[in-house]
């Protein structure tokens, strides 16, 4: 079994990110953490350094817990949401676990729902974690 996280380093992802190593644990499953950083080439070092420093931080967890994971930093200029859908398609993904934020009516129109495009779009099961 393949599971996604998308990871972000937010509350609501540090406990999608818990949640599936305690399903991986139980389904002897791979984690892929995956962190999309949507200006592409245009992203500097200096954030580049500081978004792989954090998904080491991720990958520890689950390495305390003995499950076996992969950390994957993207930067191909897409939307996370488009990102992490074709990551999952790509891997053959069986799970993905992303956190979500409530956001009011009018945030979801300005920004989009990233949650919500994973959700519709994904070619797997989606678990949401607050």
């Amino acid at each position: 079994m393949k599971i996604l996280v998308g990871y972000n380093q937010t509350a609501a992802a540090k406990a999608a990110l818990s949640l599936a190593g305690d399903h991986a644990l139980c389904f002897n499953a791979k984690v892929y953490i995956m962190t999309s950083m949507e200006g592409g080439t245009s992203e500097t070092l200096e954030e580049i350094e500081k978004v792989e420093k954090k998904l080491q931080e991720a990958g520890q967890l689950l390495q305390e817990k003995g499950v076996e994971f992969e950390t994957h930093q993207l930067a191909r200029g897409m939307a996370p949401g488009e990102d992490l859908v074709r990551f999952a398609e790509e891997k053959e993904i069986d799970l993905v676990f992303v956190g979500i934020k409530k956001k009011s009516r009018a945030q979801k129109i300005i920004l989009g729902s990233t949650a919500q495009y994973i959700i519709l779009r994904a070619p797997c099961p989606v678990t949401t974690v607050k």
